[in-house]
């Protein structure tokens, strides 16, 4: 069963971000620092690689209770016995994605206008990431960031977990979690830190803080 607090500090992979070390080396850090959701992302892999990873990924994430999220591709997810999907504009109808994953798994969604996830919402997404909140050049093809007032509208009209994404930081993260999210996604602040495990676990004592005292 998937838990949606898990997702309060969601790591997405990016194995180019990595630094030349293994994937998996980074995201085992990454979970001894306290990550509990992990997206794999590798639309540039081939299909048998990329279940390689997922397969890895999975015996990984096990070890920590943690859950498992590939990104674009729900056959994967089912071949893995990952916990979930993440799709986006490009990818599958969220609906076409349940057909296919059933009931028993979480479809996320990345959107980046408010209409965009509100139809997310709609078909079916159980939560969706929404970003870029600050300038980050991953996502820079998705235009402007939308700030942190966008991104509270964003949670306002929408009934399903928001997640902050683009461009979050230690040094802006507090004002990100004043929009009243659901948690944030990270790349390259955990996984091209060179110690994921002290990243990761810096990120969530901000969050706890912030928890505790907004």
């Amino acid at each position: 069963m998937v838990r949606m607090t898990d997702f309060s500090l969601y790591l997405i992979t990016d194995r180019h971000q990595a630094g030349g070390r293994p994937l998996t080396e980074v995201v085992r850090a990454s979970l001894e620092g306290g990550v509990r959701a992990v997206q794999l992302r590798g639309k540039d892999l081939p299909a048998a690689e990329l279940y390689r990873l997922a397969k890895e990924l999975r015996r990984l994430t096990s070890d920590f209770d943690a859950t498992l999220i590939i990104n674009d591709r729900p056959d994967i997810a089912l071949a893995a016995d990952a916990d979930g999907v993440h799709i986006g504009v490009s990818s599958l109808p969220v609906a076409a994605a349940r057909r296919i994953l059933g009931g028993g798994r979480v479809i996320g969604y990345s959107a980046h206008a408010i209409d965009e996830a509100l139809r997310a919402e709609a078909d079916g997404a159980d939560f969706v990431t929404f970003g870029p909140v600050y300038y980050t050049p991953s996502k820079a093809a998705y235009g402007a960031p939308c700030g942190v007032k966008k991104l509270a509208e964003a949670v306002s009209a929408l009934k399903i977990p928001v997640i902050a994404l683009g461009g979050i930081s230690p040094a802006n993260i507090t004002e990100a979690l004043s929009a009243g999210i659901h948690g944030i996604a990270v790349i390259s602040a955990v996984l091209a830190d060179a110690n994921p495990r002290v990243a990761a676990a810096s990120l969530l004592e901000k969050i706890e803080e912030y928890a505790q005292h907004p």
